[in-house]
């Protein structure tokens, strides 16, 4: 058999999915484009508080009695892996002087990955963000983040948008704002709303449904076709991810089956359609054990190919047994920070032109629930990563955490609207007029809060 004709027969879409250095050699970087931003959205609404953590506020230990991070040690103490990471200049541990509203920690997960790159100012985050939409349903929420249009009826702007923009995703317009610089790429199986609209936008993924659309002897024959070529190690390494996804796939299904039956004697008589929800609310993203193998390659295509990514991680929707400094959150955040700092390694001298912003649908309820979680709420914390930003700083508009500061009595407000934070960002890296910003998000006014 020949080769192209074994290729067409076993679906060359398939191939691409799986190496796709491959199908990315018809792509180049336009000139003058050295401007690098990536999106990783964080589907299922993770929970910021305990990323980043209030570590000077009371209210926030009486809240959370079996999740909370302890506060950070005091200096010259001994370290306590379980304790958060301080970020405030006042030290916020036990008995200090660091209580108040500047008093912020980090999670202990991120020790390895994260804190190095807030102790470089390549690392700000922004508490207090999010949107406008206050249904807290995991999928219009996560549509209306991507579409970024004003949410209807918000009683903010004229309410007035072009019809054509339905349908079409904010990362779409922004590349059409860009002209001829912008070379956009989706890591992920099907193209994102974010992405979707007039411009014709490769996807590019690794992970598809985890298997590879080879069974075990066509992947022996494709293995042998490529050995000894320049593709042999993008094929190798193509089914190894694939691999470990899957198993992480098969994995996650079980520890959720083993968290349903060990809930506590008070958990909802409708978890079952709770567990469910939670594996809908991540729509296929990328496991994040498998993010930092995949931010590697994402880097690498986007040192070379393209300069406007999108990324999904899925599992963030943590109603049972989240864990505190260790467990299921912690093991979130440990591969997704590792798959960050991965992806600044990887991208090489290109880093210091690189923005990465890390976003949620939403963030969960300040207290934690019955079954050792917490449910969906309102405000969140972004992370904006880069070679430039203007990091180790907390960033936009805060309040002190306090019950009386919170939103409906449950969650964080949102004090920083993210279209209007991301216009800022978008309007220094391409120095974009306010006429091609009102295309990326109508009806909105950039807020530059000095991030880049």
């Amino acid at each position: 058999m020949q080769r192209r004709d074994w290729l067409k027969g076993a679906g060359l879409a398939g191939l691409a999915a799986l190496a796709p250095g491959i199908v990315s050699r018809a792509y180049a970087l336009p000139q003058q484009a050295d401007a690098r931003f990536l999106l990783v959205f964080l589907r299922g609404g993770y929970d910021a508080t305990n990323v980043l953590v209030p570590a000077g506020s009371d209210f926030y230990y009486a809240s959370r009695p079996t999740i909370a991070i302890a506060r950070p040690v005091a200096p010259g103490a001994p370290a306590d892996p379980r304790a958060a990471l301080s970020l405030s200049l006042a030290q916020a541990f036990d008995g200090g002087a660091g209580r108040g509203i500047d008093a912020w920690a980090l999670h202990p997960a991120l020790k390895d990955s994260l804190l190095p790159l807030w102790q470089k100012q390549q690392l700000a985050f922004v508490p207090f963000a999010g949107t406008d939409d206050l249904s807290r349903s995991h999928f219009e929420t996560q549509d209306g983040v991507e579409a970024g249009l004003p949410l209807a009826g918000n009683g903010k702007g004229s309410g007035r948008i072009d019809a054509s923009l339905r349908g079409t995703g904010f990362l779409n317009r922004l590349a059409e704002s860009m002209g001829g610089r912008a070379a956009p790429v989706a890591f992920t199986d099907g193209l994102p709303m974010a992405l979707s609209g007039a411009l014709t936008v490769p996807n590019v993924s690794l992970k598809g449904t985890g298997r590879t659309p080879f069974d075990e002897r066509q992947t022996r024959v494709l293995a042998q076709m490529y050995r000894g070529t320049r593709f042999e190690s993008l094929i190798n390494e193509g089914f190894e991810l694939r691999q470990t996804v899957a198993q992480e796939a098969e994995a996650m299904q079980r520890r959720n089956s083993m968290m349903a039956a060990n809930l506590p004697a008070q958990a909802e008589p409708d978890m079952a359609g709770r567990m469910q929800e939670m594996q809908a609310a991540n729509r296929r993203a990328l496991s994040a054990k498998g993010f930092e193998v995949e931010a590697r390659r994402m880097a690498g295509l986007m040192r070379e190919r393209f300069n406007l990514g999108f990324i999904d991680v899925g599992g963030w929707d943590t109603h049972v047994n989240q864990g505190g400094a260790q467990g299921q959150l912690a093991n979130l955040l440990d591969n997704l920070g590792r798959g960050i700092s991965g992806f600044a390694d990887e991208i090489g001298p290109a880093w210091s032109k690189t923005t990465v912003v890390v976003v949620s649908e939403f963030g969960r309820t300040f207290r934690e629930n019955g079954t050792r979680g917490t449910d969906h709420g309102h405000g969140t914390a972004y992370w904006v990563a880069g070679g430039a930003v203007r990091g180790g700083r907390i960033a936009g508009e805060q309040v002190a955490v306090e019950q009386r500061t919170l939103n409906q009595n449950r969650d964080w407000p949102v004090l920083n609207e993210y279209r209007a934070m991301l216009g800022g960002i978008f309007k220094r890296l391409y120095g974009l007029d306010d006429a091609r910003l009102a295309h990326v998000f109508p009806d909105t006014r950039a807020v530059d809060i000095g991030l880049v």
